[in-house]
């Protein structure tokens, strides 16, 4: 999209619900589309910065998995990261042709590949996460009692969806 839009899709849609009928329905469908919407900000906003780095988000939260774990299956990367075997295994193509992690046959399982971050992938993660602190995750936008009620909030819409959440 070039620009923002000139009306508020949100609320079009919740004005539509109402005129249809369906009002019982209408602040959920609108807590759904800004949710939706506040993923492809933030989304594009991550793209935007990890593009000159040759990253997609995909590839950075790889990155940033290896990083802090240290070598992993493929198969448990995609468990961590909540991303399916393809999208695994074009990031770790893509980072390894790139020299930013590499595979390796793993020493207890001849049937599991090993994927490790590359010292030149640790030194483009560490430069992406201080490029994403200062630019996405420092500038949401909300005040510190307001991010916090924000993760509260969606903390227990991921609870009552059966996703596994921390205690706070």
């Amino acid at each position: 999209m070039s620009g923002p839009l000139s009306y508020d899709p949100v609320e079009a849609s919740r004005e539509l619900w109402v005129e249809q009928g369906w009002t019982d329905s209408a602040d959920g469908m609108a807590a759904v589309l800004s949710v939706m919407r506040a993923e492809q900000i933030f989304l594009n906003a991550a793209t935007d910065i990890l593009r000159p780095m040759g990253l997609t988000f995909a590839r950075y939260q790889v990155l940033g998995m290896l990083r802090w774990t240290g070598p992993l299956t493929l198969g448990k990367l995609g468990h961590r990261l909540w991303i399916t075997p393809a999208t695994v295994t074009n990031a770790i193509d893509r980072l390894e042709a790139a020299e930013l992690c590499r595979r390796s046959s793993h020493p207890d399982d001849a049937r599991a590949t090993l994927a490790e971050i590359t010292p030149k992938g640790r030194k483009l993660f560490d430069r992406a996460v201080a490029e994403l602190n200062v630019k996405l995750f420092g500038a949401v936008g909300l005040s510190s009692n307001e991010l916090s009620q924000l993760v509260r909030l969606v903390r227990k819409i991921r609870a009552g969806a059966g996703d596994t959440v921390a205690d706070s």
